[in-house]
């Protein structure tokens, strides 16, 4: 009993350790990308497949969740593509689309918080700055009805714990104290095993 049990502890150390390493390089990673000087540019691109992308001077919000994720190895456009083909009518129909499109769905923030769902990687929204740790991912909805996407930094707003953001909202990607600016429409964490 004793011996399942210090199994269980160890397992359970090196999953946290494991996550802890996975958020703070993806932290890392959206953080380098907000080095770079892009155009904000959401059109409709014919791009590769897997692993496509637009050009590296545009981009829009899930562009930065996207990069960032792909630093690590993990193709999101593959994974939504491919989790749209199992199950195409779990996803927004909102763009009238009769099937997926690997140049566009991972671009679009319904899609991605329906694939963050369906992975399991859902947590409580609320207004506890605590409860969003750096890695994290957080979906708004932004005036005139506009979904939005960042990632919870491991730097906090000056005298507060409360972490700032790393997003594109237009003026390309860049870290700053967002979170509550917005009404919170979605919280995930969502640290995959590499392919």
């Amino acid at each position: 009993m004793i011996l399942r049990v210090a199994v269980l502890l160890l397992g359970l150390i090196a999953a946290n350790a494991s996550a802890g390493g996975f958020a703070e390089d993806l932290v890392r990673a959206a953080r380098e990308r907000a080095t770079h000087h892009e155009t904000y540019d959401g059109a409709y691109q014919r791009i590769a497949y897997p692993m496509g992308d637009v050009a590296d001077d545009r981009g829009v919000c899930t562009d930065l969740v996207i990069r960032a994720y792909r630093r690590l190895g993990i193709d999101l456009q593959a994974r939504v593509h491919e989790d749209m083909l199992r199950d195409f009518k779990a996803y927004p129909r909102t763009w009238n689309l009769p099937r997926p499109d690997a140049n566009i769905d991972h671009r679009r923030v319904p899609n991605l918080q329906t694939f963050f769902r369906r992975a399991g990687a859902n947590l409580p929204v609320n207004l506890d700055p605590a409860q969003y740790l750096a890695g994290d991912l957080v979906t708004w909805r932004l005036p005139g009805n506009i979904p939005h996407i960042g990632i919870v930094s491991d730097r906090y707003v000056p005298g507060t714990r409360r972490p700032m953001i790393l997003h594109n909202i237009g003026r390309g990607p860049h870290e700053e104290d967002s979170l509550f600016a917005f009404p919170i429409t979605g919280h995930y964490r969502y640290h995959p095993v590499r392919r």
